[in-house]
């Protein structure tokens, strides 16, 4: 129904910055937020940014002055921009979005769809 493509991770100096990029599509009505998770080895997925549709924007402690999260509405697109990068920040990185979706004809269903995430590694 919905398909996240992430793009841009790979191997990152301390200071970055990579850009990670999240694409939408499929049969989608509205998107009522996107945003990024992380998980390191031998951790559990964490949050790192959201973004509502309205531009609310929240982030982890961890990455806050350092990441920037954005959005474009018209394409379906969330964007997450990393400076000053740490060796802490190698992980996995994955996109979320809460999708409504066309099921039939004037039906919709709300569900959180993945991305099939992206590394990014931080040499030290």
């Amino acid at each position: 129904q919905v398909q996240l493509v992430e793009s841009g991770g790979g191997l990152a100096q301390p200071g970055g910055p990579p850009r990670l990029s999240c694409a939408a599509s499929g049969s989608i009505f509205s998107i009522t937020a996107m945003g990024w998770y992380r998980q390191a080895p031998g951790q559990q997925r964490e949050l790192v940014a959201t973004i509502t549709s309205a531009n609310t924007i929240n982030y982890a402690d961890s990455v806050k002055g350092r990441f920037t999260i954005s959005r474009d509405n018209a394409k379906n697109t969330v964007y997450l921009q990393m400076n000053s990068l740490k060796p802490d920040d190698t992980a996995v990185y994955y996109c979320n979005a809460r999708v409504t979706v066309w099921v039939a004809v004037a039906t919709t269903r709300t569900s959180d769809f993945w991305g099939q995430g992206t590394q990014v590694t931080v040499s030290s």
